[in-house]
Order: C-alpha cells, then sequence, then structure tokens
C-alpha cells in the first residue's frame, strides 16, 4: 500500500488523516471501536481473576511482536487497533486483583471516567482563562484535604504534582525560602550550608531532590530508624546538634507517614516538638499512608500530622485513584507563589477582566500541567468520604486477615509481627530449609528463594507481589492490599500460591 494511503471505516483512501481533530465522517467509527475495545477487553476482560497479571515476554520479544519504532507514513485504523489489542496484552495488569506489587494497584471506574473525561477535556491548569473549571475544583478539593489533615478552616495552600517525589521537591524548596528567602534571586551561595533529616528508611526521593535542588546528598543526614522502621527522635535531635556545632545551618525535618517498605508511621509529635525547638521547618511525607486519616479507625497513625508546615499526600495510592494523583500542601498560605512565581507577563496578566487571584499557575514550577484533581473529585462525588472511609478500613482488615493467616501457617515467618499499615512482609520457607536456620549459608540460601519464587509467578501470570532485602534483612516478599475488591478468598488464594510456586525450590 502506498505511504499515503490508510484505511477508514473499512475503506480506502489516499488521504493522510493529519489534522488535529475529530471529525465524525473520519473518525467516529474508529474511536468507538477503540472505546469498545477498552472497555470491553481492558476494563473488564482484564479484571478478572481468571485472568492473567502479565503475559511475560522478554524485552527482545516484545520488539519483535510489537512495531515500536515511528516511521515515515501512516498506518490504517485497522493496524491501529491491533497494536491497541498488543501493548494491552504485554502490558502488566494493575487493574488485576492479584496486583499486589506497588503501592498503587486497580483502576477505579469512577477514577477512570473522571481521567477520560480529563484527556477529553485537554486542559492545562494554569489560569482561569483557560481552565475555569479546574482552577476552582483544584483550590476546593486541596482545602478539604487540608481540613482532613486538621488545619483549621483548610487554610494554607497547595497543588496537585506530577507524583510524590515532585511534592517532596516543593517541601524543600518552601522550607528552604522561608528559612532563607534571598535563594530565590541569590542562589545557593548566598546561604549557609544547609541540612535537612529524614529517616533511613524514608523513600529515596528526599535524598534525590536535595542532589537536585543543589543542597547535595551529604547534607541530607539519615536518621535511624527503629525495629518497627519508626524515626529514632533522640538520634534525630543528636544529629541536629551535631550540624549546629559544625557550624551547619539545620532547617528542615522530612517525616515519614507510610514507608514504602515497612509501612511505618513515624511518631509525628515528638518530632515536632524537636522541630519547634529548633526552628526547623516539619514535612510529613505521607504519600502512602495519608489515605488513612479519611478512616476514623485509623487516622490515630498519623496523630500530630495537623502539627506539619507542610504535607504530601498521594491519593494515586491508598484511596486508589488513577495514576498520577499527588498532592503537596502547606499551612503557609502565600509561600507557594512567593518562592517560585516569575510574574510572565503573557500569561499571567494583572488588568485581566476577571479576578486573576483564579490563575494560580505561577506558584508551580510547571508551566503546562495536566487536571489531575478531576479524576479525584469525580471519585470523591461518586464515594463521599464514606465510601472512602469504608474503603480505607476494607484494605486494613484484608491486610490483618492475610497477617493473621500467615502467621499460623507452616512456611511462612513475619518480618514485623504487627505492620502498623497495609504493608505485610514475611520471607516463605522451602521445605529444603525447614529446621535449617542454624546451619552455615542458611541466610545466603534464603536470599536465593524470594527471586525464583517471583520469576515463576511472572512467568505464569498468577499474581505480582514484590521482594527486597532491608538493612541486615534478607530478600523478603512484602504484599500491599491497596485494593479493596479483594476478599478473604483472595488472602487464602495469595499464601497457597506462595506455598504452590515455592514447594519444589532448592537453593
Amino acid at each position: 500500500m502506498p505511504a499515503d494511503s490508510v484505511i477508514v471505516a473499512g475503506e480506502k483512501t489516499t488521504d493522510i488523516l493529519f489534522e488535529s481533530i475529530s471529525e465524525r465522517s473520519k473518525h467516529e467509527d474508529f474511536l468507538r471501536r477503540a472505546v469498545d475495545f477498552l472497555v470491553e477487553r481492558v476494563v473488564f476482560g482484564r479484571s478478572n481473576r481468571s485472568s492473567k497479571v502479565v503475559e511475560w515476554a522478554a524485552p527482545e520479544e516484545i520488539k519483535k511482536i510489537i512495531d515500536l519504532k515511528p516511521r515515515e507514513g501512516p498506518v490504517s485504523h485497522e493496524q491501529l487497533l491491533t497494536f491497541m489489542a498488543d501493548v494491552a496484552r504485554y502490558s502488566v495488569n494493575t487493574a488485576h486483583p492479584y496486583f499486589v506489587n506497588q503501592l498503587f494497584s486497580s483502576v477505579d471506574p469512577y477514577g477512570l471516567i473522571g481521567q477520560w473525561l480529563t484527556d477529553a477535556l485537554n486542559p492545562s491548569v494554569y489560569t482561569f482563562e483557560v481552565a475555569p473549571v479546574f482552577t476552582i475544583m483544584e483550590e476546593e478539593v486541596l482545602r478539604e484535604m487540608r481540613k482532613i489533615v486538621g488545619w483549621t478552616g483548610g487554610d494554607g495552600d497547595g497543588i496537585f504534582c506530577p507524583g510524590g517525589s515532585i511534592s517532596n521537591g516543593y517541601a524543600i524548596s518552601c522550607a528552604r525560602f522561608h528559612h532563607f528567602p534571598e535563594i530565590k534571586t541569590k542562589g545557593v551561595y548566598a546561604v549557609p550550608n544547609l541540612i535537612l533529616f529524614t529517616s533511613e528508611l524514608a523513600h529515596y526521593s528526599t535524598k534525590k531532590m536535595a542532589s537536585f535542588m543543589g543542597i547535595g546528598t551529604d547534607n541530607c543526614i539519615t536518621v535511624k530508624a527503629d525495629k518497627y522502621g519508626r524515626m529514632d527522635v533522640r538520634d534525630l535531635e543528636s544529629k541536629v546538634l551535631d550540624a549546629i556545632n559544625e557550624g551547619s545551618a539545620p532547617f528542615m525535618v522530612t517525616a515519614t507517614s507510610g514507608t514504602t517498605v515497612f509501612g511505618a508511621f513515624d511518631p509525628l509529635l515528638p518530632i515536632s516538638t524537636v522541630c519547634k525547638k529548633y526552628n526547623l521547618w516539619l514535612h510529613v511525607d505521607a504519600a502512602w499512608g495519608g489515605g488513612a486519616l479519611m478512616s476514623r479507625k485509623h487516622k490515630h497513625l498519623l496523630k500530630g500530622i495537623e502539627l506539619a508546615d507542610s504535607v504530601t499526600w498521594n491519593p494515586h495510592k491508598l484511596l486508589a485513584a488513577p495514576q498520577q494523583c499527588s498532592t503537596f500542601l502547606t499551612r503557609h498560605k502565600h509561600l507557594l507563589a512567593e518562592g517560585h512565581s516569575s510574574n510572565a507577563q503573557y500569561l499571567f496578566q494583572k488588568d485581566k477582566f476577571y479576578d486573576t487571584s483564579y490563575d494560580t499557575g505561577d506558584k508551580h514550577i510547571q508551566c503546562g500541567r495536566r487536571a489531575d484533581v478531576l479524576k479525584f473529585w469525580f471519585m470523591w462525588k461518586a464515594k463521599g468520604s464514606e465510601g472512602f472511609e469504608k474503603h480505607i478500613d476494607k484494605v486494613f482488615e484484608n491486610a490483618s486477615y492475610f497477617l493473621e493467616h500467615i502467621r499460623h501457617r507452616e512456611g511462612f515467618k513475619l518480618v514485623l509481627e504487627k505492620p502498623e499499615c497495609t504493608n505485610v512482609m514475611f520471607w516463605y520457607i522451602p521445605r529444603c530449609l525447614r529446621g535449617c536456620e542454624n546451619e552455615p549459608g542458611y541466610m545466603e540460601r534464603l536470599h536465593k528463594v524470594a527471586p525464583k519464587i517471583k520469576e515463576k509467578m511472572i512467568k505464569e501470570g498468577c499474581m505480582m507481589v514484590t521482594y527486597q532485602p532491608q538493612g541486615s534483612l534478607t530478600n523478603f516478599f512484602r504484599i500491599v492490599f491497596q485494593n479493596s475488591a479483594l476478599e478473604h478468598k483472595d488472602m487464602i488464594y495469595f499464601a497457597n500460591e506462595f506455598e504452590r510456586l515455592g514447594a519444589d525450590i532448592i537453593v
């Protein structure tokens, strides 16, 4: 077929459909078939427990199966639909109930529609002029989240960010500007040697953003964690004093509410006391655990979060909003704008015919920005806060049920007897290692078990569960419960699958 020929609704044409606009005569059939495919084959078809979590293929196989290289000429709509099918087939099925590999999962139906509506409208949220609904919607949702955090009347400020790492970066930027406003104009050479503190088990983004912002990873001091994964407050104060005595300028502590691996919640009340004593900005990375604030039963895990200067909270994690949906919240009302605005005259004119206080884009470091608020707002409208509370309570209950089940089951050994969040960590001990705990080389052999089981589960597609070492702990599994569609029978399924996959392993 010539390069300038395509097939439209089964008919051949010599026109290249290059114009970026939807026309009913040219695109309706394709759009409807594409949407039907998404609904039937992706949304519903891939969420069945009988389907695979992943159709494993090695990188070279995928390159052969799917023509991934851009080409000079166009392809037909039929070929595009085939591409859709292949991309879906070989992508990880995060909607599957047995995808419990990351701190996100499932595809919420209301969030999905909100995301589709976002993409269909194709907005960019920086001025009321181009995003009249979304600029207001974002402020309303963020205010409600600040109320839930515990800030009176929801006062303060916030933004939706492209991921929790960037949210944590905003915290560092705001804390630094708060203490040293000259940083904005004079740069890092105008301020003393800045030091920030975070737990040794905190998310790596704090150290990465310290590097990105010119503070340096050596000046991101890690604080010891206890055996449960919580920050040691005595070690924190000791290291703050060390930094002061060395002539440096401590300015910030990042505490964590829901660490990535252990799901630990740092003790915010005593940490806030240290921060107040030494005039340090307190940031709480509640990207994972923030969703617990929606539950009257579990919000105690974040006791003291209302004392924070800023908070990261990712609704795409524990609350199951679609990727990505991350927020940065701060009690300081104008600090985001003061620290980041550049007053671009072509975009943020002050003589517009409407109230320009709704032009909120100058407070973030992006220009173009997705309306990530819509999918979360749509979910919140569909479920209400009551629905979110039930969701949180159920995932915590599932985690508790699974924990108690494997606690009394042969072959399973818990890493933590009583984890705080929905992270359940354990070793599976195959038959070849049972009773060998005191033999030389036992830990080295156990370290090899998790990778072998992971390989088998991925190649079969029966489930997806992550593993990792942690400090002196050898490789262990970590199931993360975030999908409230799971039932107790699924907890039994997970345990049975580990037993089946590990039955004949020899290490």
